[in-house]
């Protein structure tokens, strides 16, 4: 696979860190997940528990392996240093400053691996005024201006559903790392690699952030509507809505011939997309005129037959119930032992030599804490005194 023979000690936990380990394991890594004795990634506890175990765990958790140690005490640091010396990658989500109060900032773990990786993922920056601030995907949403943007135009700023800060600061950081592990491979130097979830986002501004640095002025809310392309949107269809998406005057003029309105085609208020950004609401009105004369299932054929990009608005279950989904596996079951199967998001990634696969299921906690530390060269004896003074 991809990182098979890379080694990732990851001390993550919540979201964003187990998103970006969980893609690293997915493409081959050994990833070691680093967690305390007797509580473990809170998460464990989070969301749907079924059979005795979360899904939204196992989910962000496979093919890991889980150790536990007590790191608030310093034999548990000394077991984590002998692991670090061992690992290419370290990878937390820890506020910035606490790896440097552990004993385990940049220059030490450079003294216990010359080329080590480390990946730092945190709310604002390891630096600037707001570095030591909590933060959580709302936080981030809202004060990386992603919020402003969402939601209809006379209706306050709307959150996206899912954590996506989290989730784009984890691709960020497992993106960091692996570019960071190819110039290890041509320079032989580690790195140190930060992502924020402040950062993530802001990078998420697009077209928006490039208008707002171009003309000075704010972007409006505009809901499902396009903020530089008109018509696109929502439209309503004799039994639903079908969301079209002519992003420019090509398609715009496919749309016209697959709807049969030659006299929009005409029309002196629609004739560039500026004019037709000015006049929104009528050209959508006359599209819509139209499309509500047919069911959704007949506008999406034909709109796709003259090459116009389409689709339904779905739910989640007619979302892993589409062929198409079905057919990329993006809903897989993974065997738990006792826990039954569990199903979880399939993989995004397609590699034709070497795909990813899910070889191994979410770990109970510690399941691996013996086998890891005799990997790394632990004595049984060692093992058991650290077990029996409740270090691991």
């Amino acid at each position: 696979m991809p990182l098979s023979g890379f080694r990732i000690l990851d001390l993550t936990r919540i979201i964003s860190g187990p998103f970006c380990t969980s893609l690293l394991a997915d493409m081959g890594a050994d990833v070691i997940k680093i967690e305390a004795p007797g509580e473990g990634d809170p998460v464990r506890q989070q969301g749907v528990i079924r059979e005795g175990i979360s899904w939204y765990f196992a989910n962000y958790n496979r093919n890991k392996k889980s150790v536990t140690l007590d790191l608030y005490s310093d034999e548990g640091k000394a077991v984590l240093r002998q692991l670090i010396a061992q690992c290419d990658v370290v990878v937390e989500n820890y506020r910035p400053g606490v790896m440097e109060k552990m004993g385990l900032g940049d220059e030490q773990l450079k003294a216990l691996r010359p080329d080590i990786i480390h990946c730092s993922i945190n709310g604002f920056g390891t630096t600037g005024p707001y570095r030591d601030r909590p933060a959580f995907d709302f936080i981030a949403q809202a004060m990386s201006g992603f919020m402003s943007l969402n939601g209809g135009e006379h209706e306050p700023p709307m959150r996206a559903g899912p954590p996506i800060s989290d989730l784009v600061a984890g691709m960020n950081g497992a993106l960091g790392i692996v570019a960071a592990l190819l110039r290890r491979e041509r320079t032989g130097q580690g790195d140190s690699v930060s992502v924020s979830l402040l950062g993530s986002m802001i990078g998420l501004l697009s077209f928006q952030a490039s208008n707002y640095f171009a003309n000075g002025k704010l972007p409006a809310r505009t809901g499902n509507d396009h903020g530089i392309a008109s018509p696109y949107g929502l439209f309503e269809t004799a039994d639903g809505q079908v969301a079209i998406a002519p992003s420019n005057d090509v398609i715009y003029h496919k749309l016209l011939d697959a709807l049969e309105l030659p006299a929009l085609r005409a029309d002196p208020r629609y004739q560039t997309n500026a004019d037709r950004m000015q006049h929104r609401a009528a050209i959508a009105a006359d599209i819509q005129a139209r499309t509500r004369q047919h069911t959704s299932a007949h506008w999406i054929e034909r709109l796709n037959q003259f090459g116009v990009p389409c689709g339904q608005v779905l739910n989640l279950q007619e979302v892993f119930e589409d062929p198409q989904v079905q057919d990329q596996r993006m809903a897989i079951d993974v065997p738990h032992g006792e826990h039954g199967a569990v199903r979880m998001l399939g993989f995004p990634i397609k590699f034709s030599q070497a795909p990813t696969q899910a070889v191994a299921a979410a770990p109970a906690l510690g399941a691996d804490t013996e086998r890891v530390l005799r990997q790394f060269g632990f004595a049984e004896q060692d093992i058991h005194g650290l077990q029996e003074r409740g270090v691991i």
